[in-house]
């Protein structure tokens, strides 16, 4: 197990203890049983990071809130309200609203990702007296992930003059390697929504979602369902996600390709990334971002790079190669700029959707890979490090900084 030294008054580590218990409601039902990333959430550095931050609390009172569901329609109402809440709970949070529940910093993205989990453990496993099917449940969990990822809560002002931004951020992931990882691309989400950002031509409002790190979710049609609806009025979009250590890379292209590597079910994928109308599907999509100015602005203190680079089969050959300057006519997608894994399809599949609903031209959209968030210098080790540090904080500050920095030079020059 891993160890982690735990900074709790006695009322902390009683109550860290407790809720290392399994949840309330276990159940017979073997396709009840916990995901792979509701396992995870018993051990200690995720019960830490719940203490610390105040979030310890959201599973058990969604399990009152739901006792008291009566029917079916009752609980859907109760997932909606529970759900929604959770997100602006932590949105509130990030940007110093309300109490911060903890010593734990208030950037960091981490309790949203695991009270989630613990709210969708309750689901699975929870069994009412009047009976749940199968294809229930299912819609309460699809209706939890929705709600606590900000995803039906994307909403501008209706006053002329104000720019519109939507940006979207990503789960903690490789969570087997590190379980204490966080992710700059969901803090950043989560300190950003809501705001406004004052650009040359005036104000600009930034709604934000969140994404999960699963390839069912994304072949099921989440990033679609979420952006179908926002993208013909917004004037400007980014997906950001974790990339490289030490830069940030504003993504060219965007590649047709699942490359398989394990998601946070430890699932892999290995395939051209499944899309409606797969027969007018192009095998690469591009940025619409105006890259030229964010790299040559100073956005903050890690380099901003404009990556052209990607892996291809070219046409009539067999063997992927790789091309610093961008794919060659008629080639098949290996790898875009950003990877074959879900940063790179979210980026595809948001871009796709543009070009798709005819805004090519007319809109400004891409990806943006910001650096590897990383531990302080002797908290490197995951069995033996602590949840935090002050130089984990502080890249994670300056992360968030830099993406809003950049979203403000795109926003400059976007008419």
């Amino acid at each position: 197990m891993t160890h982690i030294r735990v900074q709790l008054g006695a009322l902390g580590l009683a109550l860290l203890t407790g809720l290392a218990a399994p949840p309330a409601h276990a159940a017979e039902d073997p396709a009840a049983t916990p995901t792979v990333e509701e396992r995870r959430l018993d051990k200690a550095a995720p019960q830490e990071i719940l203490a610390r931050s105040g979030f310890a609390t959201v599973a058990p009172e969604f399990v009152r809130a739901l006792g008291k569901a009566r029917s079916y329609a009752q609980a859907e109402r109760v997932v909606e309200r529970q759900g929604a809440r959770l997100w602006q709970r932590a949105v509130d949070r990030a940007q110093g609203r309300g109490p911060a529940g903890g010593d734990l910093s208030r950037d960091d993205d981490r309790p949203l990702y695991w009270a989630r989990l613990g709210m969708t453990r309750e689901v699975r496993q929870w069994q009412p007296q009047f009976g749940l099917t199968e294809a229930q449940r299912t819609r309460l969990l699809t209706s939890l992930e929705r709600t606590s990822r900000g995803q039906d809560t994307i909403r501008y002002p209706h006053s002329k003059g104000i720019k519109r931004i939507l940006v979207t951020g990503f789960d903690p992931f490789t969570l087997d390697r590190d379980i204490r990882i966080s992710n700059p691309s969901g803090a950043t989400a989560l300190a950003l929504d809501g705001t406004v950002i004052e650009t040359a031509d005036g104000p600009a409002r930034v709604e934000t979602a969140v994404f999960p790190v699963r390839w069912q979710d994304f072949a099921d049609g989440t990033v679609e369902r979420t952006l179908r609806r926002h993208l013909p009025r917004v004037d400007l979009f980014t997906t950001v996600s974790q990339g490289r250590v030490g830069r940030f890379d504003v993504e060219r292209t965007n590649g047709a390709w699942r490359g398989g590597f394990g998601d946070n079910e430890n699932l892999s994928r290995t395939e051209t990334i499944p899309v409606t109308d797969p027969a007018s599907q192009p095998q690469w999509t591009s940025t619409t971002l105006p890259y030229k100015d964010i790299v040559a602005a100073s956005t903050g203190r890690f380099p901003v790079y404009d990556n052209t680079s990607v892996t291809e089969i070219p046409a009539g050959g067999t063997t992927p190669v790789v091309r610093p300057e961008g794919p060659t006519p008629g080639s098949t997608a290996r790898a875009g700029g950003g990877g074959d894994y879900l940063s790179n399809e979210i980026a595809y599949r948001a871009t796709l959707l543009r070009d798709r609903l005819g805004l090519t031209a007319s809109l400004p959209g891409g990806h943006v890979h910001t650096p590897v968030l990383q531990f302080g210098t002797g908290n490197t080790d995951p069995a033996s490090g602590t949840v935090t540090d002050p130089q984990f904080i502080q890249n994670r500050l300056d992360i968030i900084a830099q993406v809003r920095s950049i979203l403000k030079v795109a926003a400059d020059v976007t008419d």
